[in-house]
């Protein structure tokens, strides 16, 4: 079995980096407002390459099927050698994604544009998660919110930036963003020094290890009980993310910044949820954040295709809200799941979330051409009824033993 040893009280693991997560935040508020950008302008992309919603579903598909391909390799990878100056790379990838769809004058430059960005964001996720847990001190919720809220508050930027700046300018106003990835580059290269000394640092210490307190063929289990809730979760996301402009322009009629600044608030509620449902984490139990995160959002998901326009407005607040604090619950229940092997837990949880939000923003796009949006969005509010899944998730104390027990 993999081991993996716990902070030690009075070292230098067992203090929480205050500025190494926030700067893991800012980096990822930066990775994900580049993400953010592209659904962002998706009707701006679709009146001048006069696109379908399939070939919207394909875009996003290359950008999120790139992003969730090489994170769990990466994360394997650098389970085994830590490699600290890769997530600047990754962010060089993102840089070129940027410039490309500033530029493209073809429906497939858009696509390559999509799978740099893509690109970009699966080698910085892993090891990215993996500092905010060096990082965390022990409190390992409340670091990986802190990483994740960056990311949220990133996507929920996207809308606002495609509003006020490519929508009046145009695509090639994109360009302007370069600088936000090159910022991500100096911020990651900091990160990369302190984790580099903070590496060499713990070598030299030994705490008493923990391994997996249940069989493989349980753990396996249990890992595809997460990928479940994370299918459930990260669909409907993708749902709203990709498509809740086009319903509500399809149902209300609402011009297109409105439609962006609508869902600006659902994505900034994201943000919010995340941020809140790590620390409550690890004070009640992932367990339980998991359950009323996923389950407890589905009477509102049933609402919201048959809502007034302010009703709508509100119930994507209260949803934004409780969906988003599972992810960081369902990461550290997984790391705590499988110790020892946390590049490859982070870039598999990652990655798979990225993965199944591509194959469900392509089938949300192909279903939509044939249906009409509002009946998709009738079908994405059952997907909720999967966190009933997490009645059979064991307790997370019960995960781990001490290697070598007395």
């Amino acid at each position: 079995m993999t081991a993996t040893a716990e902070p030690q009280a009075g070292t230098d693991e067992a203090r929480t980096a205050y500025a190494i997560l926030a700067a893991l935040c800012a980096c990822h508020l930066l990775n994900d407002t580049i993400q953010s950008l592209l659904p962002a302008i998706y009707p701006v992309l679709r009146e001048n390459y006069a696109l379908t919603f399939t070939q919207i579903g394909v875009i996003q598909f290359a950008a999120q099927a790139t992003a969730s391909l090489l994170q769990p390799l990466v994360g394997a990878y650098t389970d085994k050698r830590p490699s600290f100056r890769l997530p600047p790379l990754g962010m060089a990838a993102s840089l070129a994604g940027l410039i490309l769809l500033a530029s493209a004058h073809a429906y497939e430059m858009l696509v390559l544009a999509a799978m740099l960005v893509g690109v970009g964001s699966s080698i910085f996720h892993p090891e990215a998660s993996r500092n905010a847990r060096d990082a965390s001190g022990g409190r390992y919720g409340f670091a990986q919110s802190v990483f994740q809220v960056g990311g949220n508050a990133g996507t929920a930027l996207g809308p606002l930036l495609a509003a006020f700046i490519v929508l009046p300018f145009g695509q090639g106003s994109i360009t302007w963003f370069a600088g936000l990835a090159l910022i991500g580059m100096a911020l990651l290269w900091h990160v990369g020094t302190w984790a580099k000394a903070r590496h060499l640092a713990a070598r030299a210490r030994r705490a008493a290890p923990r391994v997996s307190a249940l069989s493989p063929g349980r753990v396996r289990w249990i890992v595809g009980l997460l990928l479940l809730l994370i299918f459930s979760k990260h669909v409907y996301i993708a749902s709203m993310a990709s498509y809740y402009t086009f319903f509500l322009i399809d149902r209300f009629g609402t011009g297109v910044r409105e439609a962006q600044l609508l869902l600006f608030l659902f994505l900034g509620a994201l943000a919010v949820g995340t941020y809140v449902g790590g620390p409550i984490g690890d004070r009640i139990g992932r367990k339980r954040v998991i359950s009323v995160s996923i389950l407890g959002v589905l009477p509102f998901t049933l609402m919201l295709p048959y809502a007034p326009l302010w009703g709508v407005a509100l119930l994507t607040v209260i949803i934004g809200l409780l969906l988003a604090s599972a992810f960081p619950a369902i990461v550290v229940y997984a790391q705590a799941l499988l110790p020892g092997r946390v590049g490859m837990v982070s870039g598999l949880f990652f990655g798979f979330a990225f993965g199944v939000a591509a194959i469900g923003a392509a089938m949300i796009g192909a279903l939509a051409d044939r249906i009409g949006i509002g009946a998709v969005f009738q079908l994405t509010a059952l997907l909720p009824a999967i966190g009933l899944l997490t009645l059979l998730l064991p307790d997370e104390t019960r995960l781990t033993r001490p290697a070598n027990p007395a």
